[in-house]
């Protein structure tokens, strides 16, 4: 059992919440690891270069990460008052979402399994 009043043990943990602008995109249909090679393409860079990045990626998740990108300069702008120029991504990560399980039909009556991944994306801004 926690001890103190609950708003005390309410203050205390918001205390320790992250202050950082974020923004994170929940049942994105794209693999894990297909986000990861464009996620691990921008991590640690400057907002500018990595919509550049982005902009010029051939692959579908960079589009996806683009928008959620734009999305949490946006926040940092808005809810944080923070300057544009000087956001860079701190973290960038995707974690595994629900499976979608559909079945292919194949020869001679048989089934199979096909497997639709999804995935959480998110994005940490920070200030240099």
């Amino acid at each position: 059992m926690a001890k103190g009043h609950r708003s005390q043990i309410k203050r205390e943990r918001n205390a320790q919440k992250d202050t950082r602008p974020k923004a994170k995109l929940s049942y994105a249909r794209v693999s894990v690891q297909k986000a990861c090679f464009v996620l691990d393409a921008i991590r640690g860079k400057d907002v500018r270069s990595a919509l550049a990045i982005l902009a010029y990626s051939p692959r579908y998740a960079s589009s996806l990460i683009e928008k959620l990108l734009k999305s949490a300069i946006a926040n940092a702008e808005n809810n944080n008052g923070m300057n544009t120029e000087n956001l860079y991504i701190a973290e960038c990560y995707a974690n595994k979402g629900p499976t979608m399980k559909r079945v292919k039909p194949r020869a001679q009556g048989r089934a199979y399994r096909i497997e639709k991944r999804m995935s959480h994306i998110t994005i940490v801004l920070d200030e240099r």
